[in-house]
């Protein structure tokens, strides 16, 4: 499966041909052309990486990028600034960056990198909640006997389902709808999962059960 990059630059011109190029090298791409977009795309839609431009006129990479940590969202992210030096470099690794890339440079580099921050995430099994487990992308309950199920869900469903638990502790915007009906599902058929209304920012997935402590907590 192809992997999904989100590029937030609002350089238009450099955003433009960052997407073309990665398209032709075999990823699907999102784009944004500023901070308040990608996290509006992080919040509907799972991706594999950032490429996050550090200066931006709404609100710079690095407070992004904190603040996107700060909800539990560990995506890799390729912090790209004009902003060279080992100073810099470290300032943003520290803020949450997996990997940090001067312009210019190239788009190859670039490539490599994504492969590389990725390849730990793509090789993780997402930890689960208990009696709940991911298999070839759909959810499965577990019953007290052992057995499983597969648990019937909506796209809109599964795809809150996921971004709530990768990883575990994320807070996740949605529709008020789908998480109802997604609380609903679970409720009936693993009583000590929940889903919770964070105000004024989501929903997030919360486990009754002793040592089932979520990320954020």
């Amino acid at each position: 499966m192809n992997k999904t990059v989100l590029v937030i630059d609002d350089d238009d011109m450099l955003r433009t041909t960052l997407a073309r190029g990665l398209r032709a090298n075999g990823f699907n791409v999102l784009t944004a052309h500023c901070a308040n977009d990608g996290g509006e795309i992080l919040g509907r839609i799972l991706v594999d990486a950032i490429v996050l431009d550090r200066m931006m006129t709404d609100m710079d990479g690095l407070t992004f990028l904190k603040k996107l940590r700060a909800t539990g969202n560990h995506t890799p992210t390729i912090m790209l600034t004009a902003m060279g030096g080992a100073e810099n470099a470290i300032e943003g690794l520290v803020g949450g960056a997996d990997d940090y890339l001067a312009k210019p440079f190239q788009l190859q580099e670039l490539i490599l990198r994504i492969n590389n921050i990725t390849r730990h995430a793509i090789n993780t099994t997402p930890k689960m909640p208990d009696g709940l487990a991911l298999i070839d992308n759909e959810f499965f309950v577990q019953s007290s006997n052992g057995e499983m199920r597969i648990l019937a869900l909506s796209g809109e469903e599964k795809k809150l389902l996921s971004n709530l638990t990768c990883p575990v502790g994320n807070i996740v915007a949605a529709a008020p709808m789908v998480a109802k009906r997604l609380r609903n599902k679970l409720n009936s058929v693993l009583s000590h999962l929940d889903i919770v209304t964070i105000r004024s920012r989501g929903y997030k997935l919360v486990c009754s059960n002793p040592g089932c402590k979520t990320k954020a907590e």
